[in-house]
């Protein structure tokens, strides 16, 4: 039995390596679970062959650095196309004849965020379609084909999909649901930090692509942030900050700084996973807020960032999205509504930092860990 990992976004974003740690956290799941697996990136051509081929070598270092040299195919795509035929793709990694015996034998697709469309979808023997990002997903479900009609079964990480006062559009589709993965044998709980820094990393921009009353409502950080924006002011014994792609002459960038905020770019920080890694081991916890679609909607969303800074010992200080219901009592996630409540969750992660650390790593491994959550996947 082959596993593929479907995957389309890690490799054209090559300065994301937070991005990228999505993808690798399931492999490095199936590859502690002993199962043949194979990453299946789908990489479309720009008019940018120079950038094409540094996409490409990033790709493939990566996945060197992380013991998966030989496990991966790239489907590289030129031109660019929403249907993916095998005829009209390139394979980088294992070759073409290698994919196709893998077809022919007992197979299994992961499908992430719809990654792999029909013609090529439809040759593996077991579609599952794995959901990431709920609202967005079931939303333009109701739109327009998103592989409702080519997947045998949908699994989502909206925790909440099923709950009495989720407000998701109605489905047809049985969903499941699972965690975000980390893997805990990568993450692993470190020291206390020296600085007392709260931060999250991220997109400050992001356009709206939800439909909500008739309108397409505002889904970036920059609004969802705006009611904590005094925090430091409030706390100057922590440190604020914000790993997100503001530009330097962006008045964003002044504006925040004048709020105490300190913003850092992301893709010096963590333009790789290992500096992901480190990023995120350099914080005391996460504080984040939360796109407001999600909280409206109580999808029950977590994100695979919480995840990691979890499996690292750090807790999270952030907005429910109807998620706590199905979360340990002592998750070492603290959910605020608001700059006081957020004050004084913070406050409390300052005062006894060692006990939420320890419990931020025991929930990471019993309920967050890839190989636990695979296992329910796959049907192991």
């Amino acid at each position: 039995m082959t596993i593929f990992l479907g995957c389309g976004f890690a490799a054209k974003y090559r300065e994301g390596g937070g991005n990228f740690s999505v993808p690798l956290q399931w492999m490095l799941g199936l590859r502690r679970l002993k199962l043949d697996a194979v990453w299946l990136e789908l990489l479309p051509a720009t008019q940018d062959a120079g950038d094409n081929r540094a996409k490409i070598d990033n790709f493939q270092r990566q996945l060197r650095e992380h013991g998966l040299a030989g496990r991966y195919c790239l489907l590289y795509q030129k031109p660019a196309n929403d249907v993916h035929d095998l005829d009209a793709i390139r394979c980088i990694g294992i070759s073409k004849r290698e994919l196709l015996d893998r077809l022919a034998g007992p197979n299994t697709l992961l499908n992430l965020s719809y990654s792999i469309h029909p013609p090529l979808l439809l040759q593996f023997e077991r579609r599952i379609f794995c959901d990431l990002d709920p609202s967005e997903i079931f939303y333009w479900m109701t739109r327009t084909e998103m592989g409702q009609s080519h997947h045998h079964e949908f699994w989502t990480i909206g925790l909440n999909v099923r709950g009495p006062d989720c407000r998701l559009p109605k489905s047809r589709l049985k969903w499941k649901t699972f965690y975000p993965l980390v893997d805990t044998e990568f993450f692993r709980r470190q020291p206390r930090p020296r600085s007392s820094k709260f931060t999250t990393i991220g997109q400050w921009y992001w356009s709206g692509a939800v439909e909500v009353g008739g309108e397409f409502p505002d889904l970036s950080k920059k609004l969802a942030f705006e009611k904590y924006l005094d925090l430091p002011i409030h706390l100057p014994e922590a440190r604020f900050e914000l790993a997100m792609n503001i530009n330097a002459n962006d008045p964003e960038r002044m504006r925040l700084t004048e709020r105490g905020w300190h913003v850092v770019d992301p893709h010096r920080v963590a333009r790789t996973p290992r500096k992901y890694r480190s990023y995120i081991g350099s914080a005391l916890a996460e504080f984040t807020a939360i796109k407001g679609v999600d909280v409206a909607w109580q999808t029950g969303w977590l994100s695979d960032r919480a995840a990691s800074f979890l499996a690292s010992g750090r807790p999270v200080v952030t907005e429910d999205t109807g998620a706590a219901p199905h979360l340990p009592l002592e998750s070492s996630f603290c959910f605020v509504d608001g700059q006081e409540e957020a004050l004084a969750a913070i406050k409390e992660v300052l005062s006894d930092w060692p006990k939420f650390s320890r419990q931020a790593r025991r929930c990471a491994v019993e309920v967050f860990d890839s190989t636990r959550n695979l296992r329910k996947i796959v049907d192991l």
